[in-house]
């Protein structure tokens, strides 16, 4: 992948910077919101990680009484195929075909079949572990009956400027204090445990180990299936040759499941590590018999390798690497102050919102693959690189009638909402880590447009995939269209930042090829002389039947605005613009409309505003002016009276995640700022006590895609969009003093 010019990122950032009225003092902003807790919750974790990998602790600091997840963008495994299939028939599934236009396309679903419902489920991720304290009499035999209430005077921080974790209470009449962090280069997590009770051989550490697979389609707050050791393997290596020095691997268990192998490695001074059963997968971390120190610090280190004959990194330089990486993302990239003179009562909580959603964004959102809806907390979205199965009141959604245990939700499509805010926010580095996802998925995406669904040209972006760029099977993943001009978006935000011939070239085939399919799948309707979008298709909100749907307002819209783009593109590079892109684009359908508002498909049945099938879910209609600029056609003021009916007529409580951040910027586009407030600070839009983002009546906490969206929302309201003027165009002028730093204006 192209390295990004970090020096043109640096003028730009400190351009951006001229135009703000002085330096924030981001330190003392970002301690003022580091999160505490005197006991754990039973839904989130605290979490340390750098965003590849996430370790989420409790009260104590590790997983000592709640078994929160250690989650990464690597540890995945296959289940055993179900009985009678083989690999080939999984190779060979073709699903059906639907009509569109009176053409046949074959798409990845077709009814409950044990192949289908596998690649679904398949690969699944994995928690890689579960590391607690463990309490141990005079003799050395482990305390069973420790619960957190035997804790007393508890007390624990993160320290958001550092990335650590400090956990302190008494036990057993001693104090205990535990620290914990994250390395930033690696999957390895320190622990310094500090308490007489580690020299008198009474606190330890155990690792434990879980059963995996894709069965729980649901798993939140916590991952994997702790009560069938009988279903996998572990197994305890201490090498021979092993002696005590900074970093030397002093053991490491081999975790197998489905053939599927992971390796935890553990380094520290004086410990000795033994199995406590051989029946269960919980092995012991203790000093040394000769150990005098009052302190046990160990690192665990996770991976797909065994690294033995390796050095790990110490403790010390794994509290280091997470100091300086957070210090440089704290001081070095985008910043909002919100607080600082401004009035208005609800500034603190705005604050702590922007704050606590930068931080664990950057732990959850910012790896190598696009990342699933509760990022790496937990499997409460089933997660398969961009795979994830949302819950609803009933059990596992089934949508129009199919027989299917669950619906679909995922990455390819979220991606926009969990990472296009790094663009605004100067964090190139972390964006750059995953926006290849459209180059490394451009060949799959080609042959599943052009191969196996017969059109003539271009590529199609899967609803979700898996790490090959394979799609999963689904009728909503299959027929969803909104995430097809996300990657011009992105393209386009990169250029802005970086508007050289290299970026150009960098997104040429991507772009090429992303709007070569918008054209095509554009139906020439003879009869009222437009091209038509759809059918078969579904809307933003997943809600309306695919057979019915044509001319979504959205998705016109965002055709509209995606092709533009496209052609830009292509005037830049000095190439042609395809003559096809500009009919479609000139030809497409109007906005469907009655009564001065917009509809949400042309030729929607009776009253949509007051049926609760469509008034129930993502409000899309108010992305037509505020998530979108404004597009050929669109007029603003229906626009703007449509938002206001939405606001009016949706049932708000079923509002989730980032339908909020989108109805602010509506507001804020819409000249209202006053409103954008109201929805960023909803009480239905929630953030818990550690930051994380609530799902809502329709998902399980945490949902980064609101996390994402608000960030997304402030650097817009921040920094303005394209024609806005004046300083945060989309916050009040009364109540509100807005200071920022390294923000870039939105589209």
């Amino acid at each position: 992948m192209m390295k990004l010019p970090t020096l043109l990122a640096s003028f730009l950032i400190a351009l951006t910077w001229s135009q703000c009225n002085a330096l924030i003092n981001r330190k003392a902003l970002v301690a003022r919101y580091n999160p505490t807790r005197n006991a754990s919750s039973l839904v989130t974790p605290m979490q340390v990680g750098n965003g590849n990998f996430a370790f989420g602790a409790d009260v104590t600091g590790l997983q000592t009484f709640q078994p929160f997840g250690i989650l990464s963008s690597w540890g995945w495994k296959n289940d055993s195929l179900p009985l009678g299939i083989t690999q080939d028939d999984v190779e060979n599934y073709k699903g059906v075909s639907w009509l569109n236009h009176g053409r046949p396309v074959r798409y990845d679903f077709g009814g409950e079949n044990p192949i289908e419902q596998w690649l679904i489920s398949n690969p699944n991720r994995v928690n890689l572990g579960r590391v607690g304290l463990l309490f141990l009499d005079a003799e050395g035999n482990v305390l069973t009956g420790v619960t957190e209430d035997d804790l007393k005077q508890t007390a624990q921080e993160l320290d958001l400027w550092t990335g650590t974790i400090t956990s302190r209470f008494v036990f057993s009449g001693e104090e205990v204090s535990v620290k914990v962090a994250c390395a930033q280069d690696s999957d390895v997590v320190a622990v310094t445990i500090s308490s007489m009770l580690v020299k008198q051989k009474k606190l330890g550490i155990f690792l434990d180990f879980p059963w995996n697979d894709g069965s729980s389609k649901f798993s939140a707050p916590f991952v994997g299936n702790w009560s069938a050791p009988y279903r996998h393997t572990s197994a305890l290596t201490v090498p021979s040759n092993k002696h005590v020095g900074p970093g030397i691997i002093q053991a490491e268990v081999i975790h197998e499941m489905d053939g599927a192998s992971f390796f935890t490695s553990l380094a520290g001074d004086n410990i000795k590590v033994t199995r406590q059963s051989p029946s269960l997968h919980r092995y012991s971390v203790r000093p040394a018999s000769d150990s005098q120190s009052s302190t046990l610090s160990v690192t665990v280190a996770f991976g797909k390798a065994s690294a033995i004959g390796t050095t790990s990194s110490t403790p010390s330089q794994v509290f280091l690497s997470s100091t300086n990486t957070w210090e440089g993302f704290w001081s070095k990239n985008g910043f909002v102050d919100v607080l600082t003179g401004s009035s208005d009562s609800r500034a603190p909580e705005l604050q702590r919102r922007i704050i606590l959603s930068r931080y664990l964004m950057r732990v959850n959102e910012a790896g190598d693959t696009p990342p699933q809806e509760s990022g790496l907390t937990n499997n409460g979205w089933k997660s398969y690189c961009g795979y994830s199965v949302r819950k609803v009141p009933h059990g596992y959604a089934a949508f129009h009638n199919l027989d299917k245990k669950y619906a679909i939700k995922s990455i390819a499509e979220m991606y926009f909402w969990h990472c296009i805010h790094w663009a605004l926010w100067s964090n190139w580095d972390l964006l750059g880590r995953s926006n290849d996802i459209y180059s490394r998925f451009l060949q799959s995406s080609i042959m599943r447009a052009q191969v196996q669904q017969g059109w003539p040209a271009g590529a199609r972006w899967p609803k979700m995939t898996d790490p090959s760029g394979r799609s999963s099977p689904g009728e909503i993943n299959n027929l969803l269209i909104w995430e097809q001009p996300h990657p011009l978006v992105f393209a386009q935000y990169e250029y802005r930042a970086f508007p050289t011939v290299a970026t150009l070239q960098k997104w040429e085939d991507v772009v090429r090829e992303t709007a070569d399919w918008m054209a095509a799948f554009a139906w020439w309707n003879e009869t009222s002389g437009v091209y038509d979008v759809g059918p078969p298709m579904y809307v933003v909100s997943e809600d309306t039947s695919p057979n019915v749907t044509r001319n979504a307002a959205f998705e016109l819209s965002y055709w509209q605005f995606g092709l533009g783009l496209a052609e830009t593109w292509m005037q830049k590079l000095g190439k042609e613009v395809p003559s096809q892109w500009t009919d479609v684009r000139n030809k497409l359908a109007k906005l469907p409309s009655s009564n001065g508002t917009y509809d949400v498909y042309e030729g929607i049945e009776g009253n949509f505003w007051t049926d609760p099938t469509f008034t129930s879910n993502h409000p899309a209609l108010v992305g037509l002016h505020g998530w979108l600029p404004p597009t050929p056609g669109l007029n603003v003021d229906m626009a703007k009276a449509t938002a206001e009916k939405v606001w009016a007529s949706w049932n708000a409580t079923d509002f989730w995640g980032w339908d909020f951040p989108m109805l602010a910027m509506s507001a804020a586009r819409n000249g209202n700022p006053d409103k954008a407030i109201d929805w960023l600070l909803s009480p239905l839009f929630t953030f818990d006590d550690v930051g994380m983002p609530g799902g809502g009546v329709q998902v399980p906490t945490p949902y980064f895609p609101g996390a994402g969206a608000l960030l997304l929302a402030i650097a817009m309201m921040t920094a303005g969009w394209d024609g806005s003027t004046g300083h945060a165009p989309g916050f009040p002028q009364d109540g509100w003093k807005i200071q920022y730093e390294g923000i870039s204006q939105a589209l």
